[in-house]
């Protein structure tokens, strides 16, 4: 890695992330029982029917882990917060839940971090999911529940807050794909969960204006998509997986309005008087997040609507099969700002690759990690030079950790982890990122 902060522009923050269920053990603490509980204990759901009950046990050790940030000279610290642990039942507050992220916020301040907030990714209380989930309008009304309950407590001392990471995730990869918990693959479920989750965004941000706070944004998950051929047909679908997951999600947050496209499949299902909630849904926030880590090559199958499918690719890949593609994160940094953000601030809230990363004598290397941070920071720095607000880079991921369907095979950090022995150990990239970015 070649770059120093000198390459960037004065405040330019660089940062880890991670988030609750993948790190913190869910059995710890008074969590309840959350959604991914139940999906990981239905056979041949997740890989070896792994779960968070312990993950990397961050609940015990986070005092090291964030010795680990300090260390690496990273700025910020992109956390998220557990709504079942803070509300187990989804509705009660659990007093440890509070006491737990009370000091984690402080620990991080005590070593110079700035704490970057997620309310919700992904661990939604079974009580919830119980009474519908997404699925049920109400979801909006009680996720601000929890978002007070925790931001009373926490809130002023949050550096930024963002309500929900990757809403595509959220509502599409599990209601439609049925690849995420609850794990459905209806559309009428997913039409509902593709607009409720951005009501219950909208609704969060003025709960927490409400609070006096700011600095509050949206972190969206986005994916380049590129037609298989030079078929017209295949121009189109790559236009229809752009407007599902990247478009969908921009345009209700930023101009109040859905892709076309996207409405021709969606629109028979969606609740009543779904357009009433766009003042809701746009309540301003003050930055705009960017989860970015491949691109897609999307032809036709045939099939029903969306009637799309994934071609394999001829790029280099990653232990996903992702292809990599700094490229994308250009286009994105780019087109975001231009047709939808203007001049908010963009940060990049997520980026990173998963690589077979083993211990040999007591040191991991891992270069096609650095290649790849490497190779995105040069088009994070092409679209600064193009005068495009962004304002930071966040690596996915600080440590290996429960990787959700993947279990815990695909390791994505920077600090590997010894999934037996909870040991941690720095890898050749983590040592790199500290040397350039010494201060």
């Amino acid at each position: 890695m070649l770059f120093t902060r000198k390459d960037f522009p004065e405040g330019f923050d660089f940062g880890v992330a991670t988030s609750s269920y993948q790190i913190e053990g869910s059995r710890f603490g008074g969590a309840g029982r959350c959604q991914w509980d139940d999906f990981a204990a239905t056979p041949g759901n997740t890989k070896n029917a792994e779960n968070g009950s312990i993950a990397v046990d961050h609940y015990h050790r986070y005092e090291s882990d964030l010795d680990l940030v300090a260390a690496g000279n990273f700025d910020c610290y992109r956390f998220s917060t557990s709504w079942a642990r803070v509300m187990p039942d989804g509705f009660t507050v659990n007093p440890e839940g509070l006491d737990f992220y009370d000091r984690l916020t402080d620990a991080m301040l005590a070593r110079g971090i700035k704490p970057c907030a997620t309310l919700y990714h992904w661990e939604l209380p079974v009580p919830i999911l119980d009474r519908g989930g997404w699925r049920n309008r109400d979801i909006a009304d009680w996720f601000a529940e929890y978002t007070h309950a925790i931001m009373s407590r926490i809130g002023d001392r949050m550096f930024s807050v963002a309500p929900i990471n990757e809403p595509w995730c959220v509502a599409w990869l599990s209601h439609f794909l049925g690849y995420h918990a609850p794990g459905l693959k209806d559309i009428r479920a997913t039409a509902r969960a593709m607009h409720h989750v951005l009501l219950a965004h909208g609704r969060a941000i003025q709960t927490m204006r409400d609070l006096g706070m700011t600095n509050l944004g949206a972190v969206f998950n986005f994916e380049w998509a590129d037609p298989a051929d030079h078929s017209p047909e295949a121009a189109e679908k790559a236009a229809l997986y752009d407007g599902i997951y990247n478009r969908w999600f921009l345009g209700g947050v930023f101009r109040g309005e859905y892709p076309a496209n996207v409405l021709e499949g969606l629109g028979p299902h969606m609740p009543d008087r779904w357009q009433d909630d766009f003042p809701t849904i746009t309540t301003p926030v003050d930055w705009c997040g960017l989860n970015y880590y491949t691109r897609k090559l999307i032809g036709p199958d045939g099939g029903a609507w969306p009637g799309l499918k994934e071609v394999e690719g001829p790029l280099e890949k990653t232990l996903m099969g992702w292809e990599i593609y700094p490229e994308g994160l250009y286009n994105f940094l780019t087109r975001t700002a231009r047709e939808y953000t203007g001049t908010l601030p963009l940060i990049v809230t997520e980026n990173g690759l998963a690589s077979p990363d083993v211990i040999e004598n007591g040191t991991v290397d891992d270069p096609q990690r650095s290649a790849y941070i490497e190779k995105h920071l040069q088009s994070v720095r092409r679209a600064i030079a193009e005068g495009i607000p962004v304002k930071g880079y966040y690596l996915w991921s600080l440590m290996d950790n429960y990787e959700w369907a993947c279990g815990y095979e695909q390791r994505f950090g920077l600090v590997h982890v010894d999934f037996d022995t909870l040991e941690r150990t720095p890898k050749a990239s983590y040592h790199q990122l500290a040397q350039n970015l010494r201060r």
